[in-house]
């Protein structure tokens, strides 16, 4: 086991640049960007579809307007993440050029969706645009618009190929006519490809591109591509890098297109065959979070005897049903921990395997809707099978094994944390023994008494000394913003600052995001807190945050968590940090 360990820290440097490839985290971000989109539309996906499967009788025009929003909505997110993966991009691409110089990311958006149409969208001989590429199906033109749009942008920002204004022109004018050659570039690009593809090939690239990959989304949608992908994403988490950012931006495309195929069919009459979908990996593979750990905390509450894992389990019981499980895997820890090594990974392909089963055999449908990750796993796997009964028998099945799989690996890590416990409590008892023989040689009568009472004043002053420390020792108001890879525990964070600023009267106003969705909102805060699963990022943010005079912190795994659980250590963390500064008194 520890030479598995050793085998993998030995590449955590390669694994961590592969999570911070620019490409791959401006695929990420792009669809983070784009999330409300997607989970708006699912609204009325299902608004559209489960009356008529509990038998509602809901006007026919009533069911059109829910499948036009749709249709307006997730039938163009194709278009959507064009723009905002270029903008995402953009935002990397900025920290790599120097001399002042910078792309401009609203022109990068724009340039990008108008490659994506020319390179995905096809017309009818009367002219009318074609919709079969705006939607999931044209996400891979989405990805190459922006990015030969980004690649372009730099290299003409960088050899100043612009037209330049004289100095009293406005600035915003000025910029205009800088983007002109870039954007023109830019989107004549896409327009030569899109003819030669279409001359040669008689295909839109998008369909090019869906061909020749289409062998890929077969391998990744059988069952060794489907145990592979479930493999990968726990590894690189058990070594503390995001998993989902590194894996899934491979199959992106394949995620989604399946989601939309699976729903196509299953309006069709056919049955939705696709068992690779995104929401499948989120409600079954990563059933309570990365490493399948829905029924860990259950575990550490009910049958461990260790003080800390039933404590962690308490702490992170509820978070986990809703797939925010960083507490637990920086808490007990699971990350980096030799123990929980085969069940992290091994887990996640089990449930994808026998999911897959129940769908080839059983005839479960394969998942339909694109509905929020942070939906409890078998709520969510019951929604978006249309509600089949039988979804439900894969739930209590995976929980089963899952508990059966977990548990002998945490039985052998509580045997080891009890051992420990045993001897802080001897410890503690010893130097109990030896406080109170000293006592009893040298106070008056009534020693009990009297150390009762002292220890109650003592306690008490103790506490008015800590309040006094904690209030008002900021001189104006501080802006927080906790970032962390998804926005879960990020938001537990800034809750927990957000009671105790209330508490002590401090002007702290602490806000949640995720990493990479940061870019714009990032100027209006003072100090950044980095979750650890973002710590990786420290020197990228850090060129953005010296530059807007911000504050930065970085967290580590079990002093995160404790300040999520402790709000008045999470105030002192940050008045630590910000001892020195022109904030405090």
């Amino acid at each position: 086991m520890n030479f598995i360990i050793s085998r993998l820290e030995k590449h955590q440097a390669f694994f961590e640049k592969i999570s911070k490839n620019i490409y791959l985290m401006a695929i990420k971000d792009g669809f983070l960007a784009a999330m409300p989109i997607i989970l708006f539309s699912s609204v009325f996906i299902l608004l559209a579809n489960i009356p008529t499967l509990i038998g509602m009788n809901v006007p026919t025009d009533l069911i059109n307007w829910f499948n036009k929003i749709y249709s307006y909505t997730m039938g163009f997110v194709g278009l959507y993440v064009s723009g905002t993966t270029a903008k995402a991009l953009t935002g990397s691409m900025n920290h790599r050029i120097k001399g002042g110089k910078f792309i401009n990311s609203t022109s990068t958006m724009m340039a990008a969706m108008c490659g994506f149409m020319l390179l995905a969208i096809g017309t009818t001989k009367s002219g009318a645009y074609l919709g079969t590429y705006f939607g999931t199906e044209g996400i891979l033109s989405a990805f190459v618009a922006a990015f030969a749009t980004v690649n372009i942008y730099k290299f003409c920002v960088e050899r100043d190929i612009t037209i330049k204004m004289p100095k009293e022109v406005p600035g915003t004018i000025s910029q205009n006519f800088r983007d002109i050659f870039p954007f023109a570039f830019s989107v004549l690009a896409c327009a030569i490809v899109d003819v030669i593809v279409r001359a040669t090939l008689h295909v839109p690239f998008s369909a090019l591109i869906a061909t020749l990959i289409q062998p890929l989304f077969k391998g990744a949608d059988s069952y060794a591509g489907l145990a592979l992908i479930e493999f990968l994403i726990p590894m690189f988490w058990f070594l503390g890098i995001h998993g989902p950012s590194v894996v899934k931006p491979a199959f992106e495309a394949a995620l989604y297109g399946n989601t939309t195929a699976n729903l196509a069919l299953f309006k069709g009459g056919h049955f939705p065959v696709h068992a690779l979908t995104e929401n499948f990996l989120n409600f079954v593979g990563e059933l309570g979070g990365t490493g399948a750990t829905f029924v860990v905390p259950l575990i550490f509450i009910f049958l461990m005897r260790s003080k800390q894992l039933k404590a962690i389990g308490k702490a992170s019981v509820i978070p986990v049903m809703f797939a925010v499980n960083e507490p637990l895997l920086f808490g007990a820890p699971i990350i980096l921990n030799p123990y929980f090594f085969i069940p992290f990974v091994l887990t996640p392909m089990i449930n994808v395997l026998i999911g897959k089963l129940f769908i080839d055999l059983l005839h479960m449908n394969g998942f339909m809707y694109i509905l929020s990750w942070a939906l409890p796993g078998p709520i969510g796997a019951f929604m978006d099978t249309n509600f089949q009964p039988i979804s439900l028998l894969l739930m209590v099945v995976l929980l089963v094994l899952d508990t059966l799989i977990y548990l002998p690996f945490c039985r052998a890590y509580d045997a080891t944390l009890v051992e420990k416990e045993a001897q802080v409590d001897a410890q503690e008892a010893a130097g109990a023994v030896a406080s109170a023989s000293v006592t009893t040689t040298t106070d008056t009568p009534n020693p009990v008494v009297e150390n009762t009472n002292e220890t109650v004043e003592t306690t008490d002053t103790s506490a008015t000394v800590n309040d006094s420390s904690v209030s008002q020792r900021l001189a104006r108001e501080v802006k927080v913003l906790v970032l962390c890879a998804g926005g879960g525990t990020s938001e537990q964070l800034a809750n927990a600052l957000t009671a105790a600023a209330k508490k002590y009267k401090e002007p702290i106003v602490a806000s949640a995001g995720a990493y990479g969705s940061h870019h714009d909102i990032l100027p209006n805060y003072d100090m950044v807190v980095l979750a650890p699963q973002v710590r990786t990022y420290y020197d990228d943010l850090k060129s953005d945050t010296d530059r807007l005079g911000i504050k930065l912190v970085a967290t580590k795994g079990q002093q995160y968590i404790a300040l999520t659980r402790d709000p008045e250590k999470a105030l002192n963390f940050v008045l630590e940090n910000l001892k020195g500064t022109d904030f405090t008194k």
